[in-house]
């Protein structure tokens, strides 16, 4: 047999071919883009050829890239599969990846339950904004956010929620907020990866036109719940992720739930034939359960 290329090489060429970005395969990869750079380098050394032509514009596959991925790309599949098979014949292993705010704030606080009714099963969770990647055998199940546009994948809604704007009751006191115009006067947190922005939520309630800039931004939701609990400013979130700063205190809707947008946007993700094995099966069960309970509690 012919000498191979290390796979993690073969592994960062496929990421950058398919994200069309050293960066962005590095985030999904969990390494610097440097080191993906390092090891698209040395695949390009061993093979003697140019996988990418690199401008100022970005990274596209060379000629020969192309016809490589073509053939690099179906083995790599074939390798993810084989390793799915073999995970689902050894123990009652699970893997399962989540949006980093629904992992933290919703998830984690309910997992002991999941465990207590399935000692058997060994959860691995993992977390981060990039969707896990099925035909690299990634993980079993992967919770996303967003707008839902994911190919053949199953796809299934968890709950509804409400976005609003939450404050600490000393901010809203301070403030005197009463009026929607008022939130105009006062500092706003932005959470650049929300499905629901300011402008949608201050046109819909009030037609008027978001500020040209906000007192912070943050690219989780997580962080946004954290600077208004701080009395940094009002943030626009779901009650979904805000249950438990609500339940303290911590935080409370500025002007009501009524004045929410309503929305689904996070999703149990699959790819179907990984709806047969048994660990799955029992966590998307338990998971809906758990979703179905959520909403019914805030709603309240």
């Amino acid at each position: 047999m012919a000498s191979l290329p290390p796979v993690t090489n073969l592994l960062a060429f496929e990421a950058v071919a398919r994200r069309r970005s050293f960066a962005v395969a590095a985030a999904e990869l969990h390494l610097t883009a440097s080191a993906i750079s390092h090891q698209v380098a040395r695949l390009e050394s061993d093979l003697g050829v140019k996988l990418f032509e690199r401008s100022a514009h970005g990274v596209r596959l060379s000629v020969a890239g192309e016809q490589y991925l073509e053939r690099v790309a179906g083995a790599l599949k074939a390798i993810a599969s084989a390793t799915d098979d073999l995970r689902q014949g050894v123990g009652n292993s699970l893997y399962v990846h989540s949006a980093p705010t629904l992992a933290s704030l919703w998830l984690m606080p309910r997992l002991r339950r999941f465990a207590e009714a399935h000692p058997d099963i060994s959860l691995n969770l993992s977390a981060a904004h990039t969707h896990s990647d099925f035909a690299l055998g990634q993980a079993d199940l992967d919770i996303r956010y967003g707008v839902p546009q994911w190919g053949d994948l199953v796809v299934e809604p968890l709950f509804e929620e409400r976005i609003v704007p939450l404050a600490s009751p000393a901010f809203v006191r301070e403030h005197r907020l009463k009026r929607i115009a008022q939130l105009l006067e006062v500092p706003l947190i932005q959470s650049n990866v929300s499905v629901v922005q300011w402008s949608d939520w201050l046109k819909r309630f009030a037609d008027l036109r978001a500020p040209d800039r906000y007192s912070l931004r943050f690219d989780r939701a997580q962080m946004s719940l954290d600077a208004a609990t701080q009395g940094l400013g009002v943030a626009l979130e779901s009650t979904t992720n805000a249950e438990q700063h609500l339940a303290e205190g911590r935080l409370r809707p500025v002007f009501g739930l009524d004045k929410a947008i309503r929305v689904k946007a996070h999703f149990a993700v699959y790819p179907a034939r990984h709806a047969r094995r048994p660990p799955v099966e029992a966590f998307l069960a338990w998971l809906h359960g758990e979703a179905a309970r959520s909403g019914r509690s805030i709603g309240r």
